[in-house]
């Protein structure tokens, strides 16, 4: 995309410092520069970040800018290597949030403080910003300071404990769940405080709980136990609104169909569709609640039907007549075989630097009037020059006597990094 068409896009001319790390904070302003804004990812070869340390691999070999996971989350950011424990990279820092409309982190509450770059400071150099702080409980509050991930974040926001079945232990969720949530909702509130500074001027600080924004998705659960006093329990695939709702066995190695019933009209449907087998024709099938006492015995009937059937076959032959149904996709059927995602150009192939052409996932949503502008995440360090020479106009003497200071870092710095791979 040239500059003249990324000009076009609704965050063009935004310009955001990322003191992000890890995956919540750097996703959030990921959205920021798929549509136009400046990203620039401050980070360090002294220290690198741990989602740079995390496989897969290209060809299986570890390394710090050899991986597919770091340029997934941070895809449309440019890398600057700023050591900020140093004088002469905190002096860079400074520079880069007096440049920035957006400063953004996602350390736990304390760290910025550490590097006297909190709100109240950052505020008196650059009164107009707007600083966005994202942790995994918050910035107030008796648990403030806690680190940790979405992996344990879910846990406290409540998914853990209604995951699995209801008669054995909690099943965690696979990754940091909300780690991929709260961005959502970060990227929602840095558009809101920019709105509101288009209008009045004026910056403000946004301190999000990663926690928090996931506890929304259980919005009804938390009601049901404020209006009626009952708490939400593990029961595996079944729901209080659906029967049958589950996943089906189909024809083939690990294939699975999702059905879920809804009303009775759709369950009469589904029994037209599997031919209006004897067993489905029992009165007490008609209602919710008689299929919901033998739920068991309806899946075994349903689950010897799916099993002369592919995954797709059973899909198409239960959306033609309106009944909610959908493959479980692996991930090779989403990249190979989804008509859906292929025709909105979902996955595009990008650009690295050191990886080569690789495969990313786009944004969920279209603008009519402008086009994303997602490129490659950066390898550590990148783009220095364009960051440090172009955005802030240091001259390549200044670069160079950076780097003899260790304000700025190379590859030379880093350091023996043993069982992180």
């Amino acid at each position: 995309m040239t500059q003249r068409e990324r000009s076009k896009n609704p965050l063009a001319g935004i310009k955001v410092a990322s003191f992000c790390w890890m995956a919540a904070g750097p996703l959030t302003v990921r959205y920021l520069g798929m549509w136009g804004a400046t990203v620039v990812r401050v980070e360090s070869h002294t220290r690198p970040d741990m989602v740079r340390l995390q496989g897969p691999y290209r060809n299986g070999v570890p390394g710090i800018d050899n991986n597919a996971w770091f340029p997934a989350v941070n895809s449309s950011a440019c890398s600057t290597s700023i050591n900020i424990q140093t004088a002469k990279g905190k002096e860079i820092a400074w520079r880069l949030i007096r440049w920035a409309d957006v400063v953004a982190s996602s350390f736990a509450p304390g760290q910025m403080e550490k590097w006297g770059m909190d709100y109240d400071a950052v505020r008196q150099v650059n009164p107009s910003a707007i600083y966005y702080q994202s942790s995994q409980l918050g910035a107030t509050g008796p648990n403030r300071t806690r680190a940790g991930s979405g992996y344990e974040a879910a846990a406290m926001a409540g998914f853990t404990y209604i995951t699995g079945w209801p008669d054995r232990a909690p099943v965690p969720y696979t990754g940091a769940f909300t780690d991929f949530i709260s961005p959502r909702f970060g990227a929602a509130a840095i558009l809101a405080a920019l709105a509101y500074r288009r209008r009045t001027g004026k910056g403000q600080k946004i301190d999000e709980s990663q926690a928090e924004s996931a506890s929304y998705l259980l919005a009804p659960a938390i009601m049901d136990r404020f209006a009626n006093g009952r708490v939400f329990e593990r029961q595996g695939n079944a729901s209080d609104h659906a029967s049958p709702h589950a996943f089906f066995p189909c024809r083939g190695e690990d294939s699975w169909c999702a059905i879920a019933i809804l009303s009775d009209a759709q369950w009469r449907d589904l029994c037209a569709v599997l031919g209006q087998p004897e067993w489905s024709r029992r009165e007490e099938f008609a209602g919710f609640a008689g299929r919901k006492r033998a739920e068991e015995e309806i899946y075994g009937h349903i689950s010897a039907w799916t099993r002369e059937r592919t995954a797709d076959e059973v899909e198409s032959l239960l959306i033609a007549r309106s009944i909610p149904a959908a493959v479980v996709a692996k991930t090779s059927y989403l990249m190979e075989q989804d008509a859906q995602l292929k025709r909105r150009g979902f996955f595009r192939t990008l650009r690295h630097a050191a990886l080569g052409e690789h495969i990313n996932r786009g944004p969920a949503f279209r603008f009519s009037r402008s086009q994303d502008c997602q490129f490659a995440g950066p390898a550590l360090g990148e783009h220095n020059r364009y960051v440090l020479g172009e955005l802030l106009g240091m001259s390549d003497e200044e670069i160079a006597a950076a780097i003899r200071e260790g304000g700025v870092t190379t590859a030379a710095d880093l350091p023996e990094i043993k069982g992180a791979f």
